[in-house]
């Protein structure tokens, strides 16, 4: 330091650097005294007491203290779990607000947990006045600048998005192609081989597992595993420095912004998934790392009966307190900061649900969505929820409000089963057309759904087709993890099998599922490495699994099933049909001659209420590309081709009859049986298409 110590200011939160120095700002209620810890490169502390407070932020400003200086709080007042104060100033505590924070929690260097060290539920009672500053990650002061070259925000329509879900660490940390020193980083991310895989498959957009710096369970250390996924952050404003490549005292953030340009340069919006709803803390015999010693009453939601323990509506211990506007204000800095200054396209928001929890129920009119609604900046950017938690009533598919899209479960679950003979062709209809039923009796649109077939969460594509059960052994719970009801089939053997057919008809299924998702209207999200045949080998829950198991196989790639990707998305892009911004509605609104769709029996009749009802696993659609209401940027009206889809879920093949009303010439544009797809020829009405068992065929009339 140079010169005196200055009141500083209390906005903005957290380490602001101004070129001469650094002022620093905490939010407690409850505190009665803060002191801001500096640590040297050898890890000795100097501790410094912030006197200043105004509206609960305890502020400073420290004269020549700049970009990679590391530091922490302590934060003294009442140590009472029974009223819900576990204040303890022997516990070194990372800053919410730090834009980047150098290391991961030791567990074995100091007692994280805030306690005496004992068992039972009444443990957390006796305080613990060791120092574990040895222990705990620091946040550090960072440079803000950047050189963006005029980079900004895609903005790219949902209609036009094509989601592909991934890992940072996964997608490159097996891939040859990709300088070693950089494989599973941001800069890995960024690399030419990643982005021309990402770009030549044609997705439009990145959806990236927590970014947010991560704090590994301690149990998982022990085990010799770590949080793969990562929804175990502790610091909202922090690149996880884990990802960088270039160092973590401030470089990581830097790195990750390069990435967001980089990507941007390649057309490539960039969409964090963020975990607001709990934090790396855990329940009331959790560590102390940051937010339970700053202001544990404030930053979460603690049982009104028993305020010594807390709500728990997502499965993890805790639940952040988004009803507290310190809490949502964090919430909402931190979504700004990263769109403002690190230019990210939008979030996805892990059990949502749990934000939108006033008291104990589920409100779509709650305070959360009131801001983000009124905020310039963030209701214009993608905003994805994942509509359910664990808490009663948690499940919220369809019930979230206007500028939201939400991951959508019920077309998974459905389109899982109609490809393995357990849905209806009428479920099916709804799904494949936008979820009408979820979304458009409040006015939303078919965009609103994300379309899914499967996830990091679950089986792979490839497990989809191979698997009937979990097979979770690594993850060293007895196989007890994870999801029973997986709606997956094997196609007649478990795991891996050298039978011919076997194997076909598993090629055959993944391909009915990339076309099914692909072509549905809404949007689809691809979870990354599905396009490689990627398996997990049947685990289902590989959270913890930062190996093999969940890294991409680069040397294993399905390129058949690749190929057929591209292709797939490829027509998706072309033809605006496919990417309708209105829901389908069965009738001629453009003078075409023909409705916007039309749902076909095998014979090439109309299906009417009754074939509904039947117990069918076989429908052809007919998509009028002349009818579709809407008009592009320069206010022109959007015309496209028309196409005709059979899908056959029946495990023998079905004759399928081109109705002549529907025009007179067809071509097979796309098939899952090669055979088919291969065929090429002009088909005529009336003639009869064999579509093979557990197959579907796209073709484009003209």
């Amino acid at each position: 330091m140079n010169g005196a110590l200055r009141p500083g200011r209390p906005f903005p939160q957290g380490a602001s650097w101004d070129g001469d120095g650094t002022n620093f700002s905490l939010w407690s209620e409850g505190a009665e005294r803060v002191e801001l810890c500096l640590f040297d490169d050898d890890g000795a502390e100097q501790r410094i007491d912030v006197r200043d407070r105004t509206a609960f932020q305890w502020h400073i400003y420290l004269p020549g203290v700049g970009p990679g200086q590391c530091y922490g709080y302590r934060v003294h007042g009442p140590y009472a779990p029974e009223q819900g104060l576990r204040f303890n100033p022997a516990k070194l505590l990372i800053d919410p607000y730090a834009k980047a924070i150098d290391g991961s929690v030791d567990w074995r260097a100091a007692r994280t947990l805030p306690y005496q060290q004992g068992d039972g539920e009444d443990a957390d009672l006796e305080i613990d006045d060791s120092d574990d500053a040895p222990a705990i990650p620091k946040s550090v002061v960072v440079d803000p600048s950047f050189d963006w070259d005029g980079d900004r925000l895609l903005g790219r329509r949902y209609s036009s998005t094509v989601i592909y879900e991934t890992h940072v660490k996964g997608l490159t940390v097996c891939h040859p192609d990709v300088p070693e020193h950089v494989r599973g980083t941001y800069a890995g991310l960024a690399s030419e081989p990643a982005i021309r895989h990402l770009h030549d498959l044609g997705v439009t957009a990145v959806e990236l597992l927590p970014v947010h710096h991560i704090a590994d369970e301690s149990f998982l250390i022990y085990e010799g595993l770590s949080n793969y996924w990562g929804y175990s952050s502790i610091g909202y404003f922090a690149p996880h420095a884990g990802y960088s490549s270039s160092g973590t005292r401030g470089e990581q953030l830097g790195e990750f912004k390069q990435m967001v340009k980089t990507l941007h340069a390649a057309g490539i919006e960039v969409i964090l998934d963020v975990v607001f709803n709990h934090t790396a803390e855990g329940n009331h015999l959790g560590p102390m790392l940051s937010f339970k010693g700053i202001d544990n009453a404030g930053y979460y939601r603690l049982s009104p009966e028993d305020p010594r323990h807390y709500m728990d509506f997502t499965g993890t211990g805790n639940s952040l307190n988004s009803v507290n506007p310190a809490v949502l204000r964090l919430i909402m800095d931190s979504l700004r900061y990263f769109v403002l200054d690190c230019h990210v396209d939008g979030f996805r928001f892990d059990l949502a649900a749990t934000l939108a929890r006033e008291l104990y129920d589920v409100d779509r009119l709650s305070s959360f969505f009131d801001v983000i609604h009124q905020d310039p900046f963030l209701s214009g950017v993608k905003l994805i929820a994942e509509p359910w938690d664990v808490g009663p009533g948690g499940y919220q598919v369809g019930n979230f409000p206007i500028l939201w899209t939400e991951w959508n479960g019920e077309y998974r679950d459905t389109i899982r089963d109609f490809w393995r003979g357990k849905a209806s062709v009428a479920d099916f209809a709804q799904r494949f057309t936008g979820s009408a039923d979820l979304y458009a009796s409040d006015g939303r649109r078919p965009v609103a759904s994300i379309n899914f077939i499967t996830a990091h969460d679950g089986f792979t594509l490839a497990d989809l087709v191979s698997y009937n059960d979990k097979h979770n052994e690594a993850n060293l719970e007895d196989n007890r993890d994870g999801a029973d009801n997986n709606r997956s089939w094997n196609c007649g053997a478990e795991g891996p099998t050298d039978d011919p057919e076997t194997l076909k008809l598993r090629a055959r299924q993944q391909r009915n599922f990339l076309t099914t998702l692909l072509l549905s209207q809404g949007v689809p999200m691809l979870l990354g490495g599905d396009e490689l045949g990627r398996t997990q080998h049947g685990n289902n829950n590989a959270w913890c699994q930062d190996n093999e198991i969940s890294w991409y196989d680069w040397a294993s790639v399905d390129h058949e099933l690749l190929q057929f990707a591209r292709r797939v998305i490829r027509l998706r892009l072309s033809e605006p049909v496919f990417r309708r911004r209105e829901f389908l509605i069965g009738d001629e609104v453009r003078g075409s001659g023909l409705p916007d769709v039309m749902w076909l029996r095998p014979d090439g009749e109309t299906m009417d209420d009754e074939d509904w009802a039947h117990d069918a696993h076989a429908l052809g659609v007919f998509l009028n590309g002349q009818e579709i209401p809407t008009h592009d940027r320069d206010g022109n009206p959007i015309r496209g081709d028309s196409f005709l889809i059979f899908f056959n879920a029946h495990h023998e093949p079905i004759e399928f009859s081109i109705a002549p009303v529907l025009g007179c010439r067809w071509t097979v544009e796309i098939a899952t049986e090669p055979k088919l797809a291969g065929s090429g020829k002009p088909r005529r009405p009336r003639t009869r298409l064999r579509v093979p068992a557990r197959s579907s065929a796209v073709l484009r009339r003209g």
